[in-house]
């Protein structure tokens, strides 16, 4: 009942955040208080462009505070279009609709405010989902053209909004709580031996949190995302480290400035900078001058135009966030050294906790003994996997970092931070690869030394627990999958089609070899891991869409926006489901290693603890001394974490009498062993024909 209850409360909360944008406001309305340019040689530069229609009382107010360079009598057009289609579209004659500043208009400052009706069967035609649908895809639009000839002399627009958007911090907070709850319950339950429920705990964690970062870099491609796209993934831009802190952000710039840095000052001076953002159509592009809310100015007439700054990508999403674009790097760089100091500490908290609990009494048996034994190597191997999961993170800022060069200290950070993850990564991985062929031409078999050393098994586990004994060398295609995406990500931030063609490739690349070889540790997981990375290459074909490579009307490019977001929110809201229920089973049932079947390559009878070790060994060494063999009794540790391989690749034994590692005795041969030429930690892996 406990197990039920607190899975049900979970599960209502996630609900309960993912319709916040649906609930949030109960007024119909859709309005504007964004600008666009959308003609080349403009002859009206606007500061201002706000627009407010309500359907209640068929009205539609609009404002333009501006400059204009054009004389004489002017008409003009407005059109609403929404998500590519005109839903209304009306002349307008400055005399006759009382538009002041316009009847005639003349060179300088500009002041045109009015408030038009408009007829309920043009309300009518209105779907009702625009009121509802959050971070809606319309556009305002006017043009001012000529009386004498009907020439278009300027074009002035704004993005619509219904004051709903997908995009609440509250669902990155509740995110964030689920993936580090779900990684301490794995923590947790392997301390207390479970370790066959702890590998699933954590293996499914860790890849629901690169799925959340698969969902962030979609956001930092440079491709042209439509409205509630960019919204959606803007949800899991913490994941990259992209978290708005205001104190940060004043050391990030005082770093940069020290340095020899020019911090950018995009978000202080909205009022006299321009924004221009990349549309769907790379040949047409618009000018977006997206303003401070509510702080709009009257801008005077004798001021200079207003600087014009392209966001795109990465910038784009540091923008949203409310990150100078020049503190984006230091700001995501900062949040992973802060993740693993934290990590650190509460590690040795949890350390000096044990010891207080085994002298009050508080722990009975041998809870969390392998631990407190342990623990500084356990450390080390919590220390790699937050490596591990922050790499993306570090390659895509790092990465981006070069083609930017805020300063040239930061550039040095970007450097040495890349290079030394990837080579301690690449260096781990190899060294799990020499132990499992030890195994191998040992022991026929890659789980037993892999497994049965808990050295190896706390230091280098991270790399292969997750996926099956034979497998264990996928860590590396993985490795490559992270950084060959963000070079792709980082490198090519002003061309986003290419960025849609390379992730589409390697996405499809990893989901076929996945699909092919299925490595992880048993049917289940792998069932979890080939749907991650089969709505990630989905994601990928809607981003190739959503650079109108195909030139689609731009109904189709909104309604996949929609398709897409709603594809990846039941996706999400599923993936959780699973994440909570195995973490709320692992703590609340008392033996749940039960749930799981035993892994086919036998990796259970060699994950043991070293006070069972240390038994065993001595009931093995009575049992050899009653039949007369020769049992070796020192032991070297660390020897299976060694990589001096003196053993004879012919006949599984050592050339020379080796002590055997991590306290595990070679189990006595028997002639039916000798006979099949089978040994008993080789069934089930694959080995025993």
């Amino acid at each position: 009942m406990q197990l039920a209850s607190f899975s049900r409360t979970l599960w209502l909360l996630i609900a309960t955040v993912f319709t916040i944008p649906h609930t949030a406001s109960a007024e119909k309305y859709i309005e504007s208080k964004s600008l666009n340019s959308c003609q080349a040689n403009s002859l009206i530069t606007a500061s201002l462009f706000n627009v407010v229609f309500t359907p209640n009382n068929g009205s539609l107010a609009f404002k333009i505070f501006g400059v204009s360079s054009i004389s004489g009598n002017v008409s003009a057009d407005i059109e609403i279009t929404a998500y590519g289609l005109s839903i209304f579209k009306k002349p307008l004659d400055p005399c006759t609709s009382n538009l002041q500043g316009m009847c005639p208009m003349n060179t300088g400052q500009i002041n045109i405010q009015s408030n038009l009706g408009v007829s309920q069967d043009i309300v009518g035609r209105i779907p009702k989902i625009a009121y509802s649908v959050p971070d809606l895809d319309g556009v305002v639009r006017i043009r001012i053209n000529t009386t004498s000839n009907n020439e278009s002399v300027a074009c002035v627009e704004a993005d619509l909004s219904n004051g709903k958007t997908v995009y609440q911090k509250s669902i990155g907070w509740v995110l964030a709580v689920i993936a580090g709850l779900a990684l301490l319950a794995s923590a947790v339950t392997s301390g207390l031996g479970h370790s066959n429920t702890a590998a699933h705990v954590a293996s499914h964690t860790l890849s629901l949190f690169g799925f959340f970062q698969v969902q962030a870099i979609v956001g930092m491609t440079s491709v042209h995302l439509p409205p509630i796209v960019a919204s959606w993934t803007q949800n899991f831009q913490w994941s990259m480290g992209i978290i708005r802190v205001s104190f940060l952000q004043s050391i990030c710039t005082w770093y940069q400035r020290s340095t020899g840095g020019k911090p950018s000052a995009l978000l202080s001076n909205l009022a006299t900078s321009s924004v221009q953002v990349q549309k769907r159509s790379l040949d047409s592009v618009h000018h977006l001058f997206l303003q401070a809310y509510d702080q709009l100015v009257k801008r005077d007439s004798t001021s200079e135009p207003a600087d014009l700054v392209v966001v795109r990508g990465i910038t784009r999403v540091g923008f949203r966030a409310q990150i100078e674009p020049t503190n984006i790097f230091m700001t995501g760089l900062i949040f992973f050294m802060l993740f693993v100091a934290l990590i650190s500490i509460g590690v040795a908290l949890f350390k000096v906790f044990c010891e207080v609990a085994v002298k009050a009494g508080w722990f009975k048996g041998s809870k969390f003994e392998d631990f407190r034994k342990g623990w500084k190597i356990v450390l080390k191997g919590i220390l790699f996997r937050v490596v591990l999961i922050g790499y993306p993170q570090i390659c895509v800022l790092c990465l981006w970092e070069l083609t930017v060069r805020d300063s040239a200290a930061e550039v040095v950070l970007a450097l040495f931070f890349f290079f030394s993850m990837t080579v301690a990564l690449a260096w781990a991985a190899l060294k799990v690869f020499r132990i499992a062929k030890r195994s191998v031409n040992m022991h026929k078999n890659p789980a037993y030394i892999l497994y049965s050393d808990p050295l190896a098994l706390n230091k280098w586990g991270f790399l292969y627990v997750q996926f099956r004994a034979t497998a264990y060398y996928f860590i590396t295609p993985v490795l490559i999958y992270i950084l060959v995406k963000s070079l792709f990500i980082a490198f090519a931030q002003k061309n986003g089609k290419v960025q849609a063609v390379g992730l589409l490739i390697i996405e499809a690349v990893f989901l076929i070899g996945i699909s092919i070889l299925r490595p992880w540790m048993d049917k289940r997981t792998n069932g979890f891991n080939i749907a991650i990375g089969a709505i990630n290459f989905l994601n990928a074909i809607f981003l190739l869409f959503f650079t109108a490579v195909f030139n689609q009307p731009g109904i189709v490019t909104g309604v996949m926006g929609v398709v897409f977001v709603v594809i990846n929110l039941v996706f999400t809201a599923v993936l959780l489901f699973m994440v909570i229920f195995s973490s709320c089973y692992a703590i609340f049932v008392k033996n749940p290693d039960t749930r799981y079947q035993p892994m086919r390559d036998d990796r259970g009878s060699f994950i043991k603890s070293q006070t069972q070790l240390n038994v065993n060994t001595e009931l093995d060494a009575l049992g050899a001394t009653a039949r007369g063999d020769m049992v070796q009794t020192s032991y070297k540790a660390h020897d299976l974490d060694d990589d001096e391989d003196s053993y004879s690749s012919g006949s599984g034994r050592a050339q020379h009498e080796q002590p055997v590692p991590g306290g595990v005795p070679l189990r006595p041969s028997t002639p039916q062993s000798h006979r099949s030429g089978t040994q008993p930690w080789q069934r089930g892996a694959g080995y025993d024909h």
